[in-house]
């Protein structure tokens, strides 16, 4: 067999960091972990290629080649992957499809021939069994959660890494929380399943023979989801090897509020390189956070978590959410408050989105109150439900709060505050080319181009004379500005 892997395109939204990879000459933030994993689990003996079409464009002489074309995604790419299974239908290659977006939504898309839903562990090899008896059927789905301590390495051969910003690898499936908006608990189950430490260091030493070096991404849902096996396992065996390897990578990944209530867990992901995370904040608002069920951060100053997590050397982004039912009138300056005081330089302010399969798909569904389903962009100020705030005041208060927080005057004002609270200690790692590269770039860029290019040398030279430890934070946080402020002009 001949199998295309396809991975669609990302179009410019907050998280694809498209203007911000350009000073650093890279195609995309991170590869598609899941179509590498999916590689593994094929038969050896099978050719397989990947197409990313953030990297590299897909030709029609690729589609040609496939005795199939394997295709997975996320909602944000509907609308390349729905382009991509039509090309496919025209040139005549059967199309395999997978992934959370599907998994949900598998019933909206055609031209699709086989439908391998839910976790490929466990769905793949059933169809890969019917496809070798010459029977293989047009859906897949299961119920079961799979141990991934037994998932294989993903593929990295496949991958030209030279045009990623970084790597991703994977520790945990699941989460503890159970929020209404999120469809991760559907997904991948509330109780948090881990690989064993030798297994995770075996990823990644794969990535390191294959010549990594840098940042890694560590994709779970929420990776303190299991505290106690991280402390007693996982962590110290990555701090022994990184030691070894004389700290050769960096690691990032998303945690629940609650890392701030654990020194011990915070002094291990410190001492293993984990340098940044993502959180989810959503909200100030109590009665927001009540409605949404987001009960881990209920009950606690939020803005002291942020500043303990950036004193103990870890950058915080989080997402922030607008449109709660119990959001007031005032919303809009209270999350703008609350963003510039946290010192949170990556904020993410979203409406809030619908996914299918939620608790809050159910009661918006029950009330009469949904308008279409998500795009997956929550950042595109259309309503995919009825609020019970006024459609136009919220669309106008939402785009404020972009426009003001991604101003150049509050967003470096909101960089100096970080750089006041954050101690860093990771391992500093040597400049590279790329690096010189990139502050060359943003010289031109936010120093000449830019109107308000004062903002930008006022924070260089702050950072270089009283914060050279942070130089380098602080030049990557102007140029994630310069690619935020981009997004908001889209808006």
């Amino acid at each position: 067999m001949k199998i295309l892997l396809v991975y669609p395109e990302t179009p410019s939204t907050f998280y694809s960091f498209t203007s911000a990879l350009e000073f650093v000459s890279k195609k995309s933030a991170e590869p598609p972990l899941g179509l590498l994993t999916v590689a593994s689990i094929l038969p050896k003996e099978w050719d397989k290629k990947l197409i990313d079409i953030n990297v590299t464009e897909l030709k029609d002489k690729h589609l040609s080649w496939a005795d199939y074309v394997f295709i997975s995604g996320m909602n944000i790419h509907k609308n390349s992957f729905k382009k991509v299974v039509k090309r496919c239908n025209q040139i005549g290659v059967k199309v395999v499809a997978g992934g959370p977006m599907v998994t949900f939504e598998h019933e909206e898309f055609t031209g699709i021939d086989h439908f391998i839903l839910n976790e490929a562990e466990i769905t793949l090899p059933q169809f890969l069994y019917d496809l070798e008896k010459g029977y293989p059927k047009y859906l897949y789905t299961s119920s079961e959660f799979p141990d991934i301590s037994v998932t294989p390495i993903p593929q990295w051969e496949l991958l030209d890494m030279k045009k990623y910003a970084s790597m991703s690898l994977q520790y945990s499936r699941g989460c503890p929380y159970n929020c209404e908006f999120c469809s991760i608990t559907i997904l991948n189950g509330r109780k948090p399943r881990t690989k064993s430490s030798d297994h995770f260091i075996k990823e990644v030493e794969a990535l390191y023979y294959s010549g990594w070096r840098g940042g890694i991404f560590i994709v779970d849902d929420n990776f303190i989801g299991n505290k106690k096996k991280l402390k007693s396992d996982l962590l110290p065996t990555l701090i022994n090897w990184m030691k070894e390897k004389k700290h050769p990578f960096s690691f990032s990944t998303e945690v629940s509020i609650n890392l701030a209530d654990d020194d011990e867990l915070i002094r291990l992901m410190v001492d293993a390189n984990f340098n940044s995370t993502f959180i989810g904040i959503e909200t100030p608002n109590s009665e927001s956070l009540v409605e949404c069920g987001k009960s881990q951060n209920l009950n606690r100053d939020l803005v002291e978590a942020v500043k303990k997590l950036q004193r103990n050397g870890i950058m915080v982004s989080a997402g922030f959410i607008i449109v709660f039912d119990n959001d007031p009138k005032d919303i809009f300056e209270i999350q703008k408050t609350f963003i510039q005081k946290s010192g949170i330089a990556t904020a993410m302010v979203g409406l809030l989105n619908v996914p299918l399969g939620t608790r809050l798909f159910s009661r918006l569904k029950s009330e009469n109150r949904l308008i279409k389903t998500t795009n997956g962009n929550n950042m595109d100020s259309v309503l995919d439900f009825i609020p019970k705030m006024n459609p136009q005041e919220l669309v106008n208060g939402y785009k404020d709060v972009l426009k003001t927080i991604y101003s150049q005057k509050v967003y470096y004002e909101r960089v100096k505050t970080f750089l006041n609270e954050y101690q860093p200690k990771f391992k500093p790692r040597k400049i590279s080319v790329n690096d010189i590269q990139a502050v060359l770039k943003s010289f031109w860029k936010l120093g000449i181009m830019e109107k308000e290019k004062r903002y930008y040398w006022k924070l260089f030279f702050l950072s270089l004379f009283k914060h050279p430890q942070k130089f380098a934070a602080a030049m990557t946080l102007s140029v994630y500005g310069y690619h935020f402020r981009k997004i908001v002009e889209l808006i």
